[in-house]
C-alpha cells in the first residue's frame, strides 16, 4: 500500500470567536443553570482562547426571521382571540406582542448559510491543494469529500465538481458522515484507490462548519461544552499512485477498527432549531478503548524490531485533551516524547472534527518535519469509529 501525500492545504474559519464571547453569551443566556457558578472553570479547562468559525458568534445567537407566531400563523391566532372576545384593537395589541417574542431558528435558517460558506471555503482549499501540488482540476481522477454538520443532496462532491470545473468521468466519492475520522479514512480510502491504479490522482476535501451545531437555548452541561470545543475548517491534499516532487508522505499502512455498542456514545440529532451535537461523558473511555487497539496493532506490524522502532511523530485527533493524556500515558517508554506536540498545538484553536489531521500534519510539515521519520496518524469518531494510517516521511 504505498500512496503519496502532497502538502495539505488548510483554510481556517475567518471569524475569530473568543471564549470569552462564549462565555458572556451563555452566561446571560443561561444564568440560572446548574452549571453557570462554574463556567469560567468549565472554559478554561477546554484549554481553547480562540476558535475560527465560518459565519460570526452573532449568526449563530441571532433569533429567526419568524417571532412568536410562527407555528400558528398570525391568522389562526386572529380567529381565536377574536371567538375568545376580544376586541379588534386588543387583537392587534395581542398579534403585536405575540410578533415580536423572539423565535430560534429553523433548520433552514441555521444551515443554508452554513452550507454555502462549506462550499465555498471547500473550493479555496481543494484549489490550494491543487497547486500546492503542481497539478490543475484536469489532473483530478478522484474526488472524496466529507461534511457532517450541513446535509445537502447533492453534496459537497458534486458542488465541487462544477465549482472546480472536474472532467466529466471524475469518480465522485462523497463520505458526509465519517465526522471526526474523515480526515484518516480519506487518505486510507485513496491509497486503495491509487493502489489499484498508481497513475490515479486523488484530490480529498473537507469541510466542516461544526459551529453549526451552537445551539443558544440549550442549558445542559454537554451542549455548553459543544460550544466552546468546535472551529470551522476547510481542508484538502492530493494522494497519487506514484511519487511527485511536492510529496512529502508516503503513506504504507492503514488500520480501521469500531467499538461495538458504542454508537449513541457521540451523536448528531437534527431538532426543529438544527443540528445537536450530543456528547457522552462515556466516550473518552471508549475512544482510550481505540487507542489502546491502535497500540496492538503497531506493537503487531513492528514485533520483528520492538526496540527499535517508534514513530516519531503522532499526528492524533482524538476529539479531547482527556485521550491526549491517555496516549501518552500508554505509550511505551522507549518512544520519545513530544510526539503529539502538533496535536495539542492544533486543538488549542478548537476541535476541527474531520479536518483536524489535515491540519495537524500542515503544522509538522511547516515545522520541518526530517526525511526518514515515520508518523502515525490516528483519528476517532462517533460510532465509535477509528481509523490509523503508518507512514514515512519524504
Amino acid at each position: 500500500m504505498a500512496a503519496y501525500l502532497c502538502p495539505p492545504a488548510v483554510i481556517h474559519g475567518e471569524h475569530t470567536v473568543r471564549t470569552s464571547q462564549i462565555v458572556a453569551e451563555v452566561r446571560d443566556r443561561h444564568p440560572h443553570a446548574p452549571w453557570a457558578p462554574r463556567i469560567d472553570g468549565i472554559a478554561a479547562s477546554t484549554g481553547i482562547e480562540t476558535r475560527g468559525w465560518m459565519l460570526p458568534l452573532e449568526t449563530a445567537v441571532a433569533p429567526g426571521d419568524g417571532g412568536g407566531l410562527r407555528a400558528c400563523g398570525v391568522g389562526a391566532a386572529q380567529e381565536t382571540l377574536a371567538r375568545d372576545g376580544f376586541t379588534p384593537r386588543d387583537v392587534d395589541r395581542v398579534i403585536a406582542a405575540l410578533e415580536a417574542i423572539p423565535a430560534p431558528q429553523t433548520v433552514q435558517e441555521r444551515t443554508a448559510p452554513a452550507w454555502e460558506a462549506v462550499q465555498s471555503y471547500g473550493e479555496r482549499a481543494a484549489r490550494g491543494a491543487l497547486q500546492i501540488a503542481g497539478l490543475d482540476a484536469a489532473d483530478v481522477d478522484c474526488l472524496i469529500t466529507s461534511h457532517s454538520t450541513t446535509p445537502a443532496l447533492p453534496g459537497l462532491d458534486l458542488a465541487l465538481s462544477n465549482r472546480l470545473g472536474l472532467r466529466g468521468d471524475v469518480m465522485l466519492l462523497p463520505a458526509t458522515q465519517w465526522a471526526c475520522v474523515a480526515g484518516t479514512r480519506s487518505l486510507a480510502l485513496a491509497a486503495d484507490l491509487v493502489a489499484a491504479d498508481p497513475d490515479r490522482v486523488v484530490l480529498v476535501v473537507i469541510s466542516e462548519a461544526l459551529s453549526t451545531t451552537y445551539q443558544p437555548a440549550d442549558d445542559t452541561l454537554e451542549s455548553l461544552i459543544v460550544r466552546l470545543l468546535f472551529a470551522d475548517t476547510a481542508v484538502a491534499a492530493v494522494v497519487t499512485g506514484r511519487p511527485r516532487h511536492e510529496s512529502v508522505l508516503r503513506l504504507d499502512a492503514a488500520w480501521h477498527h469500531t467499538l461495538p455498542g458504542t454508537q449513541d456514545l457521540h451523536r448528531l440529532e437534527t431538532r426543529a432549531d438544527g443540528a445537536h451535537f450530543v456528547m457522552d461523558r462515556r466516550g473518552p473511555r471508549a475512544v482510550q478503548e481505540t487507542v489502546t487497539a491502535m497500540w496492538e496493532w503497531l506493537r503487531v506490524r513492528y514485533a520483528d524490531a520492538p526496540d527499535a522502532w517508534h514513530p516519531d511523530v503522532l499526528l492524533a485527533h482524538p476529539g479531547g485533551t482527556r485521550v491526549l493524556e491517555y496516549m501518552e500515558q500508554t505509550m511505551p517508554d522507549t518512544w520519545p516524547s513530544g510526539l503529539l506536540d502538533h496535536s495539542r498545538e492544533s486543538y488549542t484553536s478548537g476541535n476541527r472534527g474531520g479536518a483536524a489531521v489535515f491540519d495537524i500534519l500542515r503544522r509538522a510539515h511547516d515545522a520541518g518535519q526530517k526525511s526518514g521519520d515515520r508518523a502515525v496518524l490516528y483519528a476517532a469518531a462517533p460510532g465509535l469509529t477509528a481509523t490509523a494510517l503508518e507512514g514515512e516521511w519524504l
